[in-house]
């Protein structure tokens, strides 16, 4: 039996896994990892993560928006738990809510 392509979810989790603790990457980044194109990729991304399992390994913590920011969620608190799990790996949020991409961004090559 062939082995099924991956599905978007999938992928997304796969390269979200790869982001080491102390880095951030961004949806869009993500996206073009993923090999989803066009512009709505970085929003798919976020639907793949808002599907993850609530006992998933997966650090959905690390992806933050374009702007270097935590983006809002629709689960109240969502944002203040993912910015804990990023300052208890050394990843500092400035005083706007604005993460360092040259500081802490995610090299992926």
């Amino acid at each position: 039996m062939l082995d099924e392509p991956r599905g978007r979810n999938e992928r997304v989790w796969d390269v979200v896994s790869c982001i080491p603790a102390g880095r951030v990457a961004t949806y869009k980044q993500i996206a073009a990892l993923a090999g989803i194109e066009g512009p709505s990729g970085p929003r798919q991304v976020g639907y793949a993560l808002a599907a993850l399992p609530s006992s998933s390994q997966v650090p959905w913590h690390r992806v933050i928006n374009i702007r270097g920011q935590i983006s809002r969620r629709s689960a109240a608190g969502g944002e203040g738990r993912q910015a804990d799990r990023l300052i208890l790996e050394g990843v500092q949020i400035g005083m706007q809510g604005k993460i360092d991409l040259a500081a802490y961004g995610w090299d992926s090559e």
